[in-house]
């Protein structure tokens, strides 16, 4: 591991605070130094405005005694303009001195910030015996994203896929299965268009409505839960074969996601069973459950229901079945004092924020979640279709997760057989390198797609907007890596190496500016929790280089200029390469 190196950004605004430190009161000093980037300088802070009214002091007056305390062996000048901002400009020395520690080293200098968190981190959570749909895109992606970037920043990231194998549905679908055993659902009696998982997707639908509509099938059912419960060898062979078509279909979906999760990584609901009737007594014997129409529930004076009641946390129903609260409450348990969980993360819809509100809340009061331990619910919003309205098939069902993926790759090898039309002769690719450059578009199109949207915003999914070789997309980004390859591989032999003595052209310096921003970004998202953080800067840096290599010409530059060019090609390569795989998505060299 190379020398690691804080961001520009960290360091003015250390270097602000310590000058605030030498000219303001102690009850002033520490706060926020207001630091951004700004179009009027390489950074500036505006701290001098609202602390002028404090101290009685004018603001330019004050602007001006913290630029003359503001050092830092990276700055260039410092003025105080307008009303008082302080404009602080990084000196070309200052700043290729800090991009040739990130070069040199294999993490581009990011500091490994997370080191000695463990974190445990539920995402995805499919349900058993149901295939995947569009809902599961965004746990998932938002989900893998969280983890890859907080564990390239030193965290240990447990995953743990929370799917629901558990429950009444079990109950009705094995039931339906055994009194119907000519519906085939298994993959060697089924044609080549289906798959076990959308037969057994079938077949609860199915069971479903006999369940709702045939009061005798119902209470058949429910002796079937009972039998799963109590480990009936025939109920629990045909659970475990249900499990186990199910497993092997979504991991079908993750491989072509290419998302970091395995079978390993799988805790259902049945995992934390054993676990339930040890959650309710210890709940009882601390008097947090009170009892509500014969069930078993938790009440909090600041959590109201539509009523203005207080809303309850279901822990144990009337029938002695278990809430979902009890299991969540059970991983809680589980994540504290046996994964040793130092923060603890859901991925979940936002629609779950109350339940997970209550959830947290009665696992601080019962002294399960300490307070040195933080859990957050990572809440997301939904996908809508392109017209804005829930994401639907024609039909009005759910859509497919694997239609969806279909539905781009198809769309890519559109756009590239479209692109290449254009250009015959541009690209020697066979028939199968074009399907796998329009599978690693296609795949990185949806996952740009979601990732660069705010997780707890709707976004519309359009397939023909994603895959796009312009504009804010992952094809874009993934294109712009294959021009950079593509000149590195030109200039063969050739130098690349940074050199302070140069003074940069504008467009350099901008294109600097933004690959040492790079650290603070992914501080940033693990701080947030917001992928898209991550996701916007690479456009912004993709945009940046663009700039700079239209108006400085790299291969035909001079000895030292172009060597310098090529470490800025080689760096910006090397932070897009990395940037997209943190989100999961691929970084070709040809495209």
């Amino acid at each position: 591991m190379g020398e690691q190196v804080r961001s520009l950004a960290d360091e003015v605004e250390a270097a602000v605070t310590a000058a605030m430190g030498a000219v303001l009161p102690p009850e002033l000093a520490g706060q926020d130094p207001l630091v951004r980037r700004s179009d009027h300088a390489d950074f500036q802070s505006n701290v001098a405005l609202p602390l002028a009214k404090k101290t009685g002091r004018k603001p330019r007056d004050l602007a001006a005694d913290l630029a003359a305390h503001l050092t830092g062996t990276w700055l260039e000048s410092v003025e105080v303009s307008g009303p008082g901002f302080l404009n602080i400009a990084i000196s070309d020395a200052g700043l290729l001195d800090r991009l040739a520690v990130r070069l040199a080293d294999p993490r581009l200098g990011v500091p490994a910030s997370q080191a000695g968190e463990t974190v445990v981190l539920d995402y995805s959570g499919p349900n058993v015996a149901k295939e995947m749909h569009v809902g599961h895109l965004r746990s998932t992606l938002i989900g893998d994203a969280l983890a890859r970037v907080l564990g390239f920043l030193g965290a240990d990231v447990v995953r743990q896929n929370h799917v629901g194998d558990w429950g009444t549905q079990f109950g009705m679908l094995i039931q339906y299965i055994v009194e119907h055993p000519e519906r085939h659902w298994r993959g060697a009696e089924l044609d080549e268009q289906a798959t076990a998982v959308s037969a057994l997707d079938e077949l609860y639908r199915t069971a479903r409505a006999e369940f709702d509509a045939d009061p005798a099938f119902k209470e058949r059912a429910q002796r079937r839960v009972v039998a799963l419960q109590s480990g009936d060898p025939e109920t629990v062979a045909a659970w475990k074969e249900i499990v186990a078509e199910s497993q092997k279909a979504f991991q079908q979906v993750y491989a072509r996601l290419g998302v970091l999760l395995t079978p390993d990584d799988v805790k259902g609901e049945s995992f934390y069973n054993p676990w339930l009737n040890d959650v309710v007594a210890e709940l009882r014997g601390n008097g947090m459950l009170e009892e509500s129409q014969g069930a078993l529930v938790v009440f909090f004076d600041d959590i109201k229901g539509p009523d203005d009641a207080p809303a309850p946390l279901l822990v144990q129903k009337s029938d002695g079945g278990f809430g979902y609260a009890a299991t969540d409450l059970a991983t809680i348990r589980y994540s504290v004092d046996e994964l040793k969980g130092t923060r603890l993360l859901y991925v979940v819809d936002a629609r779950q924020a109350q339940h997970f509100d209550m959830i947290f809340k009665a696992a601080r009061r019962a002294g399960w979640l300490p307070d040195g331990v933080e859990a957050v619910h990572v809440k997301n919003g939904t996908i809508n279709g392109p017209d804005g309205r829930p994401f639907k098939t024609r039909a009005g069902g759910t859509v497919r997760l694997a239609d969806l993926l279909d539905d781009a790759l198809a769309q890519a090898r559109r756009v590239i057989a479209e692109r290449d039309a254009e250009q015959p002769g541009a690209r020697d690719l066979s028939p199968a390198e074009q399907d796998e450059i329009a599978r690693v578009a296609s795949v990185g199109a949806v996952k740009y797609a979601e990732l660069s949207t705010s997780r707890v915003k709707d976004y519309a999914f359009d397939v023909a907007r994603m895959v796009s070789f312009s504009g804010q997309t992952g094809v874009y980004l993934q294109y712009t890596h294959t021009r950079i390859a593509s000149i590195l591989r030109r200039a063969g032999d050739a130098k690349a190496r940074f050199d302070t003595a140069l003074t940069l052209e504008p467009a350099e310096h901008a294109l600097a500016l933004q690959l040492d921003e790079f650290s603070a970004v992914l501080d940033a998202v693990a701080a947030t929790l917001e992928p898209h953080r991550l996701a916007g800067y690479l456009f912004v840096l993709a945009k940046a280089f663009t700039e700079f290599y239209e108006s400085c010409p790299v291969l035909k530059a001079e000895d030292a200029v172009r060597a310098n060019r090529l470490a800025l090609c080689d760096l910006t390569r090397a932070t897009l390469a990395r940037g997209l795989d943190l989100l999961g998505i691929a970084a070709p060299d040809r495209m």
